[in-house]
């Protein structure tokens, strides 16, 4: 699979790359500094990823040849019609887990797979409810695990994701920042 292809994942996210080391498809790790993560303020729900991993995209198509294969993605946490991105200090992160206690939301990741010849997008959502938490339980997670790099500020395999989530529809590895069953069904596809 993917043999006449060098594939690369475009993500910094730690998560995502043993994800997709997990598939054994042999791949390197590229980014592009100064890329801005913006959208348009009219876009909603699944809308949002999906133009953030096709626009991460797009910023490398200059750099692709013809036997390169860039994989982009982008996670958001959505409740209430309001997009819960990465935590820009440790107030917003406890106010983010605050506004999610005791609450279902979805967690939204869109995938961009692109060549020169192609390109495929897709999104996969997964409801997550969590427990209500309380102030310290709040505070000892963002403190003891910094989730300023996660969107919602939490990461489903921490602590928080050990007493917090009570109940996952969907893909726990999309929760995790990458719906890796389904890329995967993409890329045998390619």
């Amino acid at each position: 699979m993917l043999k006449n292809y060098k594939v690369i994942l475009a993500s910094q996210s730690p998560r995502r790359q043993e994800l997709f080391k997990g598939l054994d498809i042999p791949f390197t790790v590229q980014t592009l500094p100064e890329l801005k993560e913006s959208y348009p303020q009219e876009l909603q729900g699944t809308e949002i990823p999906l133009y953030l991993a096709q626009q991460k995209a797009n910023a490398f198509r200059t750099l692709l040849t013809p036997d390169t294969l860039i994989i982009t993605a982008d996670t958001i946490v959505w409740l209430d019609g309001k997009v819960y991105g990465k935590p820009k200090d440790t107030t917003e992160a406890k106010q983010m887990l605050h506004a999610l206690s005791g609450k279902t939301h979805d967690v939204i990741t869109g995938v961009c797979v692109t060549t020169q010849a192609r390109q495929e997008s897709f999104s996969a959502t997964s409801k997550v409810t969590f427990a209500t938490l309380t102030d310290a339980e709040i505070d000892y997670y963002v403190e003891k695990y910094r989730p300023m790099d996660k969107a919602g500020s939490y990461g489903v395999q921490e602590w928080i994701g050990y007493i917090g989530v009570e109940r996952i529809e969907g893909s726990y590895y999309n929760v995790m920042g990458l719906p890796i069953q389904r890329l995967y069904n993409v890329l045998k596809n390619w």
